[in-house]
């Protein structure tokens, strides 16, 4: 008897709304389990398991270099994937009902700084051509709208609304929300359109964000890109495109947003994850907190 893998993607994926490249994840985190339980226990099928046995998959990660983070992550998937199987009637009670996760460092992201964005921005780093231009606009897409990669992969022309000077994105479990485009970003859009219709040969026409051949771009190929031209500017290990969704984040609150505000543009469910970004605010809030306190301005 099979294990019930393909009946929980589907149900995440056609259900849950989850974007292809969560569910891809998802699969590839159950398929590794599955592998350890036949190798190590030979047992082919997971639905029915004991928590004993995930134990000895968590030690053999964790004995493989993998992080704490990593661990509790792939634990999760597992969580959810037993949780499915309780609600489709095959399981009465998780195996990881008792289950508590292993303790991660907490590590401070930093983001980068305004200094740091204006230099790559108003520089001649990028070269004079489709590559360039297009990189530019990646890394202008990600700082002024703050969208993840998977949503500016996935920009349809359509998607654009110069009229109402609005982005339209599809976030996680394809969640729509439409974010300001300033005048900025509105004049590089639309000089990359026109860019655009020099390409020879377009596969891909539905998506605005498109290779020199044509093509949608590949989340390495967005990686890539983020990775390099911040390096140029930048000394800061973490040079992702989430480290640049991060600085968006970042540099609103420090300027005065409101916190809501910004949990709207960066399409969170809750406060709590928009919260995340506010720690490196921190500094600006003392600054703020020092200069305007009337208790403190009499020392």
């Amino acid at each position: 008897m099979k294990s019930s893998i393909k009946e929980f993607t589907d149900y995440i994926s056609l259900e849950k709304k989850y974007s292809l490249n969560t569910v891809k994840a998802y699969q590839k985190d159950l398929f590794s389990f599955e592998k350890f339980c036949k190798i190590e226990f030979n047992i082919k099928n997971i639905d029915y398991i004991e928590y004993s046995v995930i134990r000895n998959w968590i030690i053999f990660l964790v004995d493989n270099q993998n992080s704490n983070r990593s661990v509790n992550r792939r634990i999760s998937v597992l969580r959810s994937y037993y949780k499915f199987l309780i609600g489709i009637g095959i399981l009465k009670i998780s195996p990881l009902s008792l289950h508590r996760p292993l303790k991660e460092s907490k590590s401070v992201q930093i983001p980068f700084s305004e200094k740091e964005i204006e230099k790559l921005l108003d520089s001649s780093y990028f070269p004079n051509n489709h590559n360039g231009f297009l990189s530019k606009i990646i890394i202008k897409l990600f700082y002024f709208t703050g969208i993840r990669r998977s949503e500016l992969i996935n920009i349809k022309l359509f998607d654009v609304d110069f009229s109402k000077r609005v982005l339209k994105v599809f976030g996680k479990q394809n969640k729509e929300r439409l974010i300001p485009i300033i005048k900025e970003l509105e004049i590089e859009l639309k000089e990359y359109l026109i860019l655009r219709k020099k390409i020879k040969k377009i596969h891909d026409n539905d998506f605005l964000l498109l290779t020199s051949k044509g093509k949608m771009l590949g989340q390495n190929f967005v990686y890539n890109t983020v990775n390099h031209y911040i390096s140029l500017v930048s000394t800061k290990i973490k040079r992702s495109p989430h480290m640049l969704r991060h600085s968006f984040a970042t540099h609103l609150l420090n300027n005065g947003a409101n916190l809501n505000s910004v949990k709207e543009l960066l399409g969170h469910a809750s406060l709590a994850s928009t919260q995340v970004y506010t720690h490196t605010s921190m500094k600006k809030i003392k600054e703020i907190y020092s200069e305007t306190h009337p208790r403190n301005k009499k020392q």
